[in-house]
C-alpha cells in the first residue's frame, strides 16, 4: 500500500545490492579477461549470472519503493537525470567505435609488408537489403513504443499501451534474429571473419555491440510489458516506462548512424 510522504525526498535503507553487484560485475569482467588468455572461461559466467542476480534484485527493490510511494516528483526528477547521464555514457561508447571506423577508412595506418605499404582491404555488405529491413524494423519498433507511450501519458489507454509495448518487442526480437542470420551468411558463406582485419574488427564491434544494445533495450521493454500489465504505471508515475522509451530510442538512433556509415558509405568504397 502506498503511503503519504511528508517531505520530497528518499531516505534509503542499508542494501546489499550496490555492493554484491559491484564484486559481481568486477569478477565478470576479471574473468572475460581470463577467458581471452583461455583460462577459467567458467569465472566469466560466474560474474555474468550473479551480476543478473544482483541488477535484477535491486530493480525489484526500486520497483517496490515506486509502489511504496518512495518515488516523489524530486525523486523522479532524479531518477530521469540518473537515465540521461547514462544514455550520454553510452553514447560516448558508440563514438569511439565510429571513430575507430572513419580514422582508419579516410586514414589508414596501413600495415607493412616487406618494401611497400599495403592499404587494408575494404569489404562491403549490400546496405539495401537486410540491413535496410532491419532499418525499417527498428524503426517500426520505436514508433510502436512511441505510441505505447502517448497512450499512456495522454490518454490512460492500457490496452494501447500493452500492444504498442508488445509490437515493439516482437520487432526488437525479429531484429536480433535478422541481424544473427546477417552474421551467419558473411562469417559462413561471405569469409569474413570476427577478428585479424581492421574492417572485420571494427565493423562487428560497431554493429555487435549495438545488437547486444538491442537485445538489453528488448528486455527492458519487456518488463515494462510485464509491469503494465499488473497496473504499475500511471500518467503521473512511469519513470522505468520512460526510461525504456528513451533507451529504445537512443538505440534507434545509433542504428540509423551506423546504417548511414557502415553499410551505405563503406559500401562507396571511401
Amino acid at each position: 500500500m502506498a503511503h503519504a510522504k511528508n517531505h520530497d525526498y528518499h531516505i534509503l535503507p542499508p542494501s546489499i545490492w550496490p555492493f554484491l553487484s559491484s564484486v559481481a560485475a568486477f569478477i565478470m569482467l576479471f574473468g572475460a579477461v581470463m577467458w581471452m588468455a583461455n583460462d577459467m572461461p567458467w569465472l566469466f559466467w560466474i560474474g555474468f549470472v550473479a551480476t543478473l542476480y544482483s541488477a535484477g534484485a535491486w530493480w525489484a527493490d526500486t520497483i517496490k519503493e515506486n509502489i511504496a510511494g518512495d518515488h516523489t516528483p524530486v525523486v523522479r526528477i532524479g531518477l530521469r537525470y540518473g537515465v540521461i547521464f547514462f544514455i550520454m555514457s553510452e553514447v560516448m561508447f558508440f563514438v569511439a567505435w565510429f571513430w575507430a571506423f572513419f580514422k582508419t577508412s579516410m586514414y589508414p595506418m596501413w600495415t607493412y609488408a616487406g618494401t611497400e605499404y599495403v592499404k587494408p582491404e575494404i569489404h562491403t555488405v549490400d546496405a539495401f537489403h537486410l540491413p535496410l529491413i532491419n532499418t525499417l524494423i527498428l524503426l517500426c519498433s520505436g514508433a510502436a513504443v512511441t505510441w505505447a507511450h502517448h497512450a499512456l501519458v495522454h490518454e490512460n489507454n492500457r490496452k494501447d499501451l500493452i500492444q504498442g509495448l508488445t509490437i515493439g518487442i516482437l520487432l526488437g526480437a525479429v531484429f536480433t534474429l535478422f541481424q544473427a542470420y546477417e552474421y551467419y551468411e558473411l562469417i559462413a558463406h561471405e569469409g569474413w571473419s570476427l577478428g585479424g582485419d581492421i574492417f572485420y574488427n571494427t565493423f562487428f564491434m560497431a554493429t555487435g555491440f549495438h545488437g547486444f544494445h538491442v537485445l538489453v533495450g528488448t528486455v527492458f521493454l519487456l518488463v515494462c510489458l510485464i509491469r503494465a500489465k499488473k497496473g504499475h504505471f500511471t500518467p503521473e508515475s512511469h519513470v522505468g516506462f520512460e526510461a525504456a522509451a528513451w533507451y529504445w530510442h537512443f538505440v534507434d538512433v545509433v542504428w540509423l548512424f551506423l546504417f548511414v556509415a557502415v553499410y551505405i558509405w563503406g559500401q562507396s568504397g571511401f
